[in-house]
């Protein structure tokens, strides 16, 4: 038996409304693309982009219904992937500090 009580799949009702919650969310996405946020432009998109990534992935791929392990290993799928994010920017960041040479 799943946390919520139910038999471990969301109803037709829940499925109507993340739907719902999508189209919205996407007609924010194009909303938010013909404004000029300035240095917003980014994180309001990302933020935008996260939360329906984290409705698919809790409703349409039954993550909220699943055992903790399958939790535990999307946690640390997705730390994994912060980290690695991490070092690629620290490499790219810090390129210019490196001399060139024959110039």
């Amino acid at each position: 038996m799943s946390r919520n009580g139910s038999h471990g799949h969301p109803t037709p009702g829940a499925y109507v409304g993340i739907f719902t919650a999508l189209m919205l969310l996407t007609a924010l996405t194009v909303w938010a693309a013909f404004q000029h946020l300035g240095i917003w432009n980014t994180p309001v998109a990302l933020a935008i982009a996260v939360a329906k990534a984290l409705l698919v992935a809790l409703i349409f791929m039954h993550l909220r219904y699943s055992p903790r392990l399958t939790g535990i290993v999307v946690t640390a799928s997705v730390l994994w992937l912060a980290i690695l994010i991490v070092i690629t920017a620290s490499d790219y960041l810090t390129r210019s500090w490196l001399p060139i040479y024959g110039r």
